[in-house]
């Protein structure tokens, strides 16, 4: 499971990237490998949705076992499954990149990470940008 010093240090990253790219408010939440929130935060004026969206893209991460750039790809070639998916996870699953999952150095999963705020893209580049500053390894899928 990862740590909450660490996964803090994720969420500071995440932010600070977002800062410095000068991004909308963001919102970026850190689970364990068990889908159990470590650490969150959401900044001034960050949409009401958000909290929602990037625990589902860590969520979803975790329940296929993927980065949710994978679930996107899957979803456009198969999109009746990833539908049928996200109605078992109960709408925890948010198939668009952002939700990257956290790999320690033996490349197991140790948790995920959620960004919303931004275009997908960026949202996953907040996440693995602070994944990889804390020394372990970001996989947002292919």
């Amino acid at each position: 499971m990862i740590p909450l010093n660490q996964a803090r240090l994720i969420v500071d990253g995440a932010l600070q990237h977002a800062r410095a790219n000068d991004y909308p408010p963001m919102t970026i939440a850190v689970l364990d490998a068990a889908g159990q929130l470590v650490a969150f935060a959401k900044e001034d004026n960050s949409s009401l949705l958000r909290q929602r969206i990037a625990c589902g893209k860590a969520l979803g991460a975790l329940n296929m076992g993927v980065g949710s750039r994978s679930l996107a790809k899957k979803a456009e070639q198969h999109p009746l499954f990833i539908n049928s998916v996200t109605a078992l996870a109960e709408g925890n699953l948010v198939p668009v990149p952002g939700g990257v999952l956290i790999r320690n150095t033996d490349s197991m999963i140790i948790g995920a990470v959620g960004v919303s705020g931004n275009l997908p893209n960026n949202d996953e580049e907040c996440a693995v940008t602070a994944i990889n500053a804390t020394g372990l390894r970001a996989d947002p899928g292919e």
